[in-house]
């Protein structure tokens, strides 16, 4: 399973209530050509960032579920993040890493994710923690997910590809005041 089939299996089980942050680089653009909605934050810069801002949307709107996805260099630059989500404990909070062991957006240069077991630290921040490396694992798990408070990772295994999603043409200050609108109107 690659990335875009990845995200789009996720993102097509968002609800229309669901709010969805996406790491900069190819995981914002996946998600935007696999299931673009005003209710998605796509970051297309700060790497690192998409899980400290999904945090804030959190507290912020505790009846609204927050989906985060990212990839495993982003969370890689940003691990504090998860020890500060751990000690907020948001139970509206899923946060996925779709894992490829590689820094695919900018060459494929590898990440660390091979030998730092990503999982292993949010089970410590005290997430609750699956991980899955194929289509039917990670269908089956955002149904066992959708029952259970969070916060919650999911560790999506998934393979390097020569698939490049189209870059998003909306510009950052339209992504923002339209998501800020359609958060405020939910």
């Amino acid at each position: 399973m690659i990335r875009r089939e990845a995200v789009e299996i996720v993102a097509k089980t968002l609800s229309t209530k669901d709010i969805a942050v996406s790491a900069n680089g190819f995981m914002s653009r996946d998600l935007h050509e696999a299931y673009d909605r005003v209710a998605n934050f796509y970051m297309i810069g700060s790497m690192g960032l998409a899980s400290s801002i999904g945090l804030g949307l959190a507290i912020k709107n505790p009846s609204r579920r927050v989906h985060i996805f990212d990839g495993d260099g982003n969370i890689l630059m940003n691990l504090g993040s998860l020890v500060t989500i751990g000690s907020h404990s948001p139970k509206n909070l899923v946060h996925f890493v779709f894992d490829n062991n590689a820094h695919e957006s900018t060459g494929g240069q590898p990440t660390n994710s091979v030998s730092i077991k990503i999982n292993e630290i949010a089970r410590v921040a005290k997430y609750k923690v699956f991980m899955v490396d194929s289509k039917n694992k990670l269908e089956a798990t955002i149904k066992k997910i959708k029952k259970i408070d969070g916060p919650i990772f999911v560790l999506v295994k998934i393979e390097k590809s020569k698939y490049v999603s189209k870059r998003i043409e909306i510009e950052p200050t339209l992504i923002k005041a339209r998501f800020m609108k359609a958060i405020r109107n939910r």
